[in-house]
């Protein structure tokens, strides 16, 4: 029996895409749009696009905000992408400020509008770079520990987050000769600010490695 990775639907995000990346990887993925589906779930992944504060007043609207903390606090694995990745954190700056899921400590805030010598630096940041461990123990013992550091994967985001801890800080990322913030972690929950889906192998990478935590619960 393949391992059921329930995606999270509240109408913002790339549900398709990752569904097949996942399936691809060996999982049997399915959408869950209800809080009794979540709670079902033995591996959540949160995707999504747009902005911080309309993907929170979704969760919210739909009645998902405290499944999700539940099962996060319980200790079941969750994955965050991209705007996903962003509201696992205390609070957003996106059209105001937003308080998020709190699962992960710390703000997401815009990206500089200035490279590190005083240019002006396009935004939003659109495209590969590579990654960078912000830890001295590398990828070890995470979701990108079969990643090399310095591979690529696919970024699109104007805002980036800033963790309160730097032992939840996973991985960087170089934009416009800074460090920005590429990938998290805290226990059973990750999040990645690029989209794996969207990254070829490495990004595959990272999702075998999330199915293989998965289990296998009753199905609805």
């Amino acid at each position: 029996m393949r391992p059921v990775v329930t995606i999270i639907d509240y109408g913002r995000g790339n549900l398709l895409s990752v569904r097949r990346a996942l399936e691809f990887c060996g999982a049997e993925a399915v959408f869950a749009a209800g809080p009794d589906s979540i709670r079902k779930a033995a591996a959540l992944v949160l995707p999504g696009v747009g902005s911080f504060a309309d993907g929170m007043a979704r969760l919210r609207a739909d009645g998902l905000e405290g499944p999700i903390r539940e099962k996060a606090t319980a200790g079941v694995p969750l994955l965050g992408i991209c705007l996903g990745m962003q509201m696992l954190f205390d609070t957003g700056c996106e059209d105001g400020v937003t308080p998020g899921l709190g699962l992960i400590p710390g703000t997401v805030e815009p990206l500089p509008r200035q490279d590190a010598e005083g240019n002006p630096l396009r935004v939003p940041h659109v495209g590969w770079s590579g990654l960078i461990p912000a830890v001295p123990s590398g990828f070890a013992g995470s979701l990108l520990a079969d990643i090399r550091p310095g591979e690529e994967v696919y970024f699109v985001h104007s805002f980036a987050a800033v963790p309160a801890c730097e032992t939840d800080r996973l991985a960087d990322t170089l934009y416009g000769g800074r460090r920005v913030c590429a990938a998290v972690r805290r226990g059973n929950v990750t999040g990645v600010q690029f989209h794996p889906e969207k990254s070829a192998e490495t990004g595959l990478s990272i999702l075998r490695a999330f199915v293989s935590l998965a289990g296998t619960p009753a199905l609805e």
